[in-house]
């Protein structure tokens, strides 16, 4: 199929004829009705190109869903000995892997917490307070009850996973992660 013409004439950006143009613009000319021109081959192409990739992001979502789930539930981790962290005390951790980076808070002599340290707002890592009982969240002011992981003041509304925990020969470990929408 032949090229349909766009315009027999060839027209200036500002409209002015060819003659009153400056010498840049006679050197470098642009046609506006040929560079406005898309053909129908090449939007069907670029069509194609972006379903294409819209596909692709969503096989991808697709394996990294079903790679975590056979992954299954997270292995018991030994976090620290009872003895190394004395009341009042905060350590942190990597649980379920070695680049999750989660808190441990020492409040009571046998009162133990663990948490996430992303904020669930924007996934900056909140600072413990232990003498206000809260985790901050320094990026946006958002604040957390220490003791439940709730959010408390600032944008976010989802509380922190809590890490469940079990104390037994002398140290703490980490068994599972809850993670609660309220």
């Amino acid at each position: 199929m032949a090229r349909p013409e766009v315009d027999s004439a060839a027209r200036t950006p500002d409209g002015r004829p060819e003659s009153q143009q400056p010498r840049w613009r006679r050197d470098f000319p642009i046609d506006l009705p040929q560079d406005e021109y898309v053909a129908r081959r090449d939007f069907t192409k670029f069509m194609v190109l972006t379903s294409l990739a819209f596909a692709v992001g969503q096989v991808w979502i697709g394996v990294e869903n079903w790679r975590r789930r056979r992954r299954g539930e997270p292995a018991i981790v030994e976090i620290a000995r009872v003895a190394d962290v004395p009341v009042g005390a905060v350590i942190t951790f990597g649980y379920p892997g070695p680049h999750d980076s989660c808190l441990l808070a020492r409040t009571g002599e046998r009162t133990w917490l663990a948490y996430g340290q992303e904020c669930t707002h924007l996934a900056c890592a909140v600072v413990p307070e232990l003498s206000e009982s809260r985790l901050r969240c320094p990026c946006h002011h958002g604040y957390f009850d220490l003791t439940t992981g709730r959010p408390t003041a600032g944008p976010p509304r989802r509380p922190l996973p809590r890490i469940l925990l079990d104390v037994r020969n002398g140290s703490v470990y980490a068994t599972g992660v809850e993670v609660r929408t309220t």
